[in-house]
């Protein structure tokens, strides 16, 4: 039998407890009690939460106490780590300017094309700044500059969340945050810099009086036109120092810091209209908050034009027009901005060919030279060639001439969107009647007419349309083309256009002219959508960089662009056979310049009224585009084209495919046979 605990305890020797040990059992009455007073205790700090003696809904809803607790806890918590990460932070050294790398760009074979990166900026005092101009920044900016905390809470929310989304996270920020970012931050668009900026901009604020964050923004701030500060874009866009600026000038320069890029007038028209309606809110918005009266406001109604953009000396020749295009594709797959990129230690490899681009210069410089005379003609003054040289089977832009000199004229003819294709649009019209079935695919090559010219049909020069565009792009007869457009419906012509790599809004108002070339494609994009005829209709997106690096690591978005089919394999054979009848006929082989290349050509001929010509030449090798126009800066519009080279020039017309011919000399090093020849696909 086993006996109890406290007798086998005692069996063993152990003392029996006795009254007043630790050991001595507490009377029953005591022990009830304690235990009651322990389970009110835990019944207090317990959170009653479902609430007890209440049933359904009321149950599950939380108590005042409850909700009001939990509320300044959190409040607690969240002011006690803000107090904790503020404490912790520490306002960094400033950027040192001098530490700022350079910009490399290479040539496709890897050698150095270029280095950008000296940082042009040139520090003043806030008193040398006109009170006028520091009123227009605050007015763009942060109208309550002078009295905030240095700090927009709903701004960097929006900007958290639009970080989160991947959108935009520019705006939203005071100038302390500008100022804080400028100076003492990166430019990467990440939450954790957002927080960082923010706490740093609270010291600031404490630290630093309103006057030294205003001039520190000032000078830091970036401009566009590689200027960084309020001096060096003064220079930069008007020529003169800073102290010099009146309030409209003052305006112009706040309205840059919204993205230079997108306001500088000087780069396109749509950035002159952006430029110019942004100035014009800012002088209202001083009124509006008191910084200008209204009399004040009344003096300044005319635009203060800026001066054109100057590129670097490291930039001359055709260089400033390459990093143009480059930097342009960069920022569009990066999202890398021209402020990023002046901050420097970038290393950019481009599709350029040193050797193409010097063969195209000279191409163009030659029969300048030799057909053009501005001193005898006033029609040969003022004029333009643009020319962009691109790889079929990959889309890569090989070569381009932007211009005589980017540092003398910045702005690029081969990327410019202002000049009408003409008759140069007219092959995709053709190929949109032929994909809606609009046009008769089984007429032959020979049942087109007996011209002694034209090759006979083969496997390579199948069966051409007719209703009268085969004819209609021989003789330069505008007619058929504007009744195929209105037919087919100038949706669908636009679509296929835009399918084949014309961009969107360089496409003309949808009028009865659209269909024969009023939309104003570039030279570069115009090369690029004649490849989809060489490709059996499909497109493929032009691209000008292959890889870009920064601290050794590759900045993503730069896979080659895959081709798309744009239009069926037939609709482009049938169309790429008239363009090389189109040839034929209206050069033939027997005026070929050189003997070595027989000049291709079709001109704009006596139909075109457009102030442009054009010369597109397609082979397997290459895509060339080359356009003649005339421009004089202070003409919003294009100058005539009558005149230009003598009266047999046809309007420029003859002077595109020279340049083609000579520069393709050099380009494409093997001589070409008769078959190649048939392979070309023509039309200015």
């Amino acid at each position: 039998m086993r006996l109890p605990r406290h007798r086998r305890a005692n069996r063993t020797g152990s003392p029996k407890p006795t009254e007043g040990s630790k050991h001595a059992r507490r009377p029953p009455g005591r022990a009830r009690k304690s235990r009651r007073r322990a389970a009110r205790k835990i019944r207090r700090l317990r959170i009653d939460y479902p609430r007890r003696g209440l049933r359904g809904w009321r149950r599950w809803t939380p108590s005042w106490k409850l909700v009001s607790g939990a509320f300044l806890l959190f409040v607690a918590t969240v002011v006690g780590l803000f107090t904790a990460v503020y404490i912790h932070v520490d306002i960094p050294n400033a950027h040192d300017s001098a530490r700022r790398q350079a910009t490399v760009y290479y040539w496709a074979d890897g050698s150095r094309m270029v280095s950008v990166g000296d940082v042009n900026r040139q520090d003043v005092k806030l008193a040398q700044v006109p009170e006028s101009v520091q009123r227009a920044v605050i007015a763009a900016e942060n109208a309550d500059f002078y009295d905030d905390s240095g700090v927009s809470l709903t701004g960097i929310g929006r900007a958290a969340m639009n970080i989160v989304k991947g959108k935009e996270t520019q705006g939203g920020s005071t100038i302390t945050q500008q100022y804080v970012k400028n100076t003492y931050l990166s430019q990467d668009q990440t939450i954790h810099r957002k927080v960082k900026e923010l706490f740093l901009a609270l010291k600031v604020s404490n630290q630093q009086s309103k006057t030294e964050i205003l001039e520190g923004y000032l000078n830091t701030s970036w401009f566009g036109r590689d200027a960084y500060g309020v001096q060096a874009a003064s220079y930069a866009y008007f020529g003169i120092p800073a102290q010099e600026l009146d309030p409209s000038q003052g305006a112009l320069l706040a309205a840059t810091l919204k993205g230079a890029e997108s306001y500088d007038p000087s780069l396109s028209a749509a950035n002159h209209r952006r430029a110019e309606e942004r100035w014009s809110w800012i002088l209202d918005r001083q009124v509006q908050v008191g910084l200008m009266s209204t009399g004040e406001r009344a003096k300044y109604t005319k635009f203060p034009e800026p001066k054109p953009p100057v590129k670097p000396t490291s930039q001359a020749g055709q260089i400033g027009y390459l990093v143009d295009i480059a930097n342009k594709y960069l920022k569009s797959r990066s999202g890398l901005t021209d402020m990023d990129l002046a901050g420097g230690g970038y290393r950019v490899h481009t599709t350029f060919e040193k050797g193409k681009v010097l063969a195209l210069t000279k191409a163009v410089e030659k029969v300048r030279s030799d057909r053009l005379d501005p001193k005898k003609r006033p029609g040969d003054r003022h004029v333009q060639v643009g020319a962009a040289s691109v790889r079929p089977g990959d889309g890569a832009i090989v070569a381009v001439y932007g211009g005589s000199d980017a540092i003398e004229h910045f702005s690029n003819n081969a990327d410019t969107s202002g000049v009408p294709a003409a008759s140069a649009f007219k092959p995709f019209v053709f190929a949109a009647a032929l994909e809606e079935g609009l046009q008769d695919r089984e007429r032959s090559v020979e049942e087109a007419g007996s011209d002694p010219l034209r090759p006979s049909p083969t496997a390579e020069t199948p069966p051409i349309p007719s209703l009268n565009l085969y004819s209609s792009l021989v003789d330069s007869d505008h007619t058929p083309f504007v009744e195929t457009g209105k037919k087919l419906g100038l949706r669908k012509v636009k679509d296929l256009a835009v399918a084949s790599g014309l961009r969107e809004e360089s496409m003309a108002k949808l009028e009865p002219t659209f269909s024969i070339g009023t939309s104003t494609p570039s030279a570069v994009r115009l090369a690029s959508a004649y490849t989809t005829f060489v490709n059996d209709g499909r497109a493929t997106e032009p691209y000008s960089v292959t890889k870009v690096e920064r601290d050794g690591v590759a900045v993503e978005g730069f896979d080659l662009p895959e081709k798309r089919r744009a239009m069926s394999s037939e609709t482009a054979s049938i169309v790429g056979a008239a363009l090389r009848q189109v040839s034929w006929s209206t050069v033939g082989p027997q005026k070929g310049q050189s003997g070595r290349l027989p000049a291709w050509a079709g001109t704009t001929g006596p139909n075109d009224r457009m102030k442009s010509a054009w010369f597109i030449g397609a082979t397997e090798e290459l895509s060339t585009s080359v356009t003649m126009f005339r421009t004089k800066p202070d003409v919003p519009h294009l100058l005539p084209m009558q005149g230009v080279g003598g009266p047999d020039s046809e309007r420029g017309s003859a002077f595109p495919p020279l340049i083609w011919e000579a520069y393709h000399q050099v380009a494409v090093p093997s001589p070409a046979s008769a078959d190649d020849s048939r392979r070309t696909l023509t039309l200015s």
